[in-house]
């Protein structure tokens, strides 16, 4: 007997929904039982960007900085930034300088935020990323001091973006696949608190759901070797 050869199995939405429903001992049934599935997968997605950094929606973009502007717009998907810089020239002649975040205490305590020069430090405000009555309100960062000249730093971050929505159910979810058996166990105990014929099983699909969310946080982690080295003092 030989091997398939391939390594791509995944599930719809629609797979990912009827195994959590049979795990409930339930059967998918009507059109409402897929519609609020796809609304505790929805939550489901929102309560693991609140449980870590989910290490395949970290993305890399770039902010130009123009003279004596102060507040820049972050996509509107942004959760936080985990780092930043900011860099001058390109290519070979590219250097990376590093920026300070501070608190929003902080910044209001800085007496002239209109002051020019080299930008060493950012606030980050997070925002809501909701759509309100002036428009959608999306996270922003705020440099001090703003730029004293155009075309000369831009503005390099790593941000942790939220994950996809479900769809329509046609479509595979915004996970690598080693999340896949973590997420069919949450959304199956999520359902069971909807489901009376699974509310027995509640208390035993969280703790399957809780010990492979813990698997698979532990591999989904930076594996890079941490080296710290004292620093000496000269006189």
């Amino acid at each position: 007997m030989t091997t398939t050869g391939t390594t791509a199995f995944n599930l719809s939405v629609l797979d990912l929904i009827e195994e959590a429903y049979e795990r409930c001992g339930v059967e998918v049934r009507s059109g409402y039982d897929l519609r609020t599935a796809r609304r505790s997968l929805n939550l489901l997605s929102i309560e693991w960007a609140n449980r870590g950094i989910n290490l395949w929606t970290v993305e890399q973009g770039s902010i130009p900085l123009t003279q004596g502007t102060i507040s820049y717009t972050l996509p509107v998907d942004t959760i936080d930034l985990l780092d930043h810089v900011v860099r001058t020239g390109t290519g070979a002649n590219q250097t990376d300088i590093n920026i300070s975040r501070i608190s929003v205490d902080t910044y209001s305590t800085i007496p002239n935020k209109n002051a020019q020069g080299r930008p060493i430090q950012v606030w980050i405000n997070r925002q809501s990323g909701a759509t309100t009555p002036t428009g959608v309100a999306n996270p922003t960062i705020n440099v001090w001091p703003s730029l004293e000249q155009s075309n000369f730093y831009t503005f390099v971050y790593w941000r942790l973006r939220r994950i996809q929505d479900a769809g329509n159910g046609d479509n595979t979810q915004d996970i690598p696949f080693r999340f896949l058996p973590c997420m069919v166990a949450g959304l199956a105990y999520h359902l069971s608190m909807k489901i009376p014929e699974a509310l027995s099983r509640a208390q035993m699909l969280k703790g399957v759901y809780e010990e492979l969310w813990q698997q698979a946080a532990d591999e989904d982690r930076e594996k890079a070797s941490l080296r710290i080295a004292p620093r000496v003092a000269l006189y």
